[in-house]
């Protein structure tokens, strides 16, 4: 009779598991057929870049992204993402998904003489330095802390195109994967086009891949490129190749919202549960089966 009892309890308990896995999906996939995805060449910041969208992706207007960032994944609102690129074979709240957001960064015309100076290994130890001493700024804070675990992909520069691009691989608390934030800079006139990429560390060799396709895609119009700047009238931006890649995690309010910008710290909140901490969630009701059927075995006994 007791085999009875647990056998039930354990069914019970499945089923209210699945039922609200099943509810859980449908509402992700609504929230994903609400978006309004596009494709071919695409204006960014009124005429200020364009961007061709590439094969394999499709692409979120601002303010669809805004929503995506903020109320889909938890993030505070900044407003100033100019969209996103999504590979095309994902949905945003797919567990393994990564986009690459785009933004610009009007701090003025960023000089390269640097470019071939920078010893990378020496500024990745300074960077951690820092990266440990914001770390305590933010438990302080009640956030989690974040560790520069190193490169994931050493900084190059392309003097020719006036791009710039790196990774870092960051451990957020205790989480037993790592994330993965690759950057892009593509330097203009009066600022920089910022693409990053967030994704775990898993999906390194196929955001790398990509990274050629998405920085051809991408160009400052007429008039706002780097080759544009007139030393008459144009700021010169305090930043430096070394600097960009340092980024602003020197800075106190930077260094939060870069940071926390593109982790999904909650993946549905506009449904309740996200995927990723719908899997905490299950973990927990299959510990409150085994717990239920070993008290319910108890009163049976």
């Amino acid at each position: 009779m007791k085999q009875l009892y647990t056998f039930l309890a354990l069914f019970l308990c499945a089923f209210a598991s699945y039922a609200q896995t099943d509810s859980l999906q449908l509402q992700i996939q609504e929230i994903e057929n609400s978006l309004n995805y596009q494709y071919g060449e695409i204006s960014l910041g009124d005429g200020l870049a364009k961007i061709k969208v590439p094969e394999g992706f499709k692409y979120l207007d601002a303010d669809q992204s805004e929503y995506v960032l903020t109320e889909l994944w938890g993030n505070p609102a900044t407003g100033t993402t100019m969209g996103m690129l999504v590979p095309k074979d994902k949905g945003v709240l797919d567990d393994d998904v990564w986009v690459f957001d785009i933004e610009f960064d009007e701090i003025g015309y960023v000089e390269d003489k640097d470019a071939e100076d920078i010893d990378y290994t020496e500024l990745l130890a300074s960077m951690q330095e820092d990266m440990l001493a914001a770390s305590k700024e933010r438990l302080a804070n009640g956030y989690e802390e974040i560790q520069l675990i190193g490169w994931a992909s050493s900084p190059y520069y392309d003097k020719e195109s006036k791009i710039l691009h790196w990774a870092k691989e960051l451990k957020f608390g205790e989480s037993e994967t790592n994330t993965l934030n690759y950057n892009i800079r593509i330097l203009g006139r009066r600022g920089v086009l910022m693409l990053n990429a967030i994704a775990n560390m898993e999906s390194l060799p196929a955001v790398k891949q990509n990274i050629p396709l998405i920085t051809s895609s991408v160009a400052f119009e007429q008039g706002h490129s780097y080759f544009d700047f007139n030393p008459d009238i144009d700021e010169v931006a305090s930043w430096t190749i070394g600097g960009l890649v340092a980024g602003k995690v020197l800075t106190k309010v930077g260094f939060f919202t870069m940071i926390l910008k593109f982790w999904k710290i909650i993946a549905v909140a506009a449904v309740g549960l996200g995927s990723a901490l719908w899997k905490r969630f299950r973990g927990r009701k299959e510990e409150e089966v085994a717990v239920a059927a070993e008290e319910q075995e108890k009163v049976v006994s």
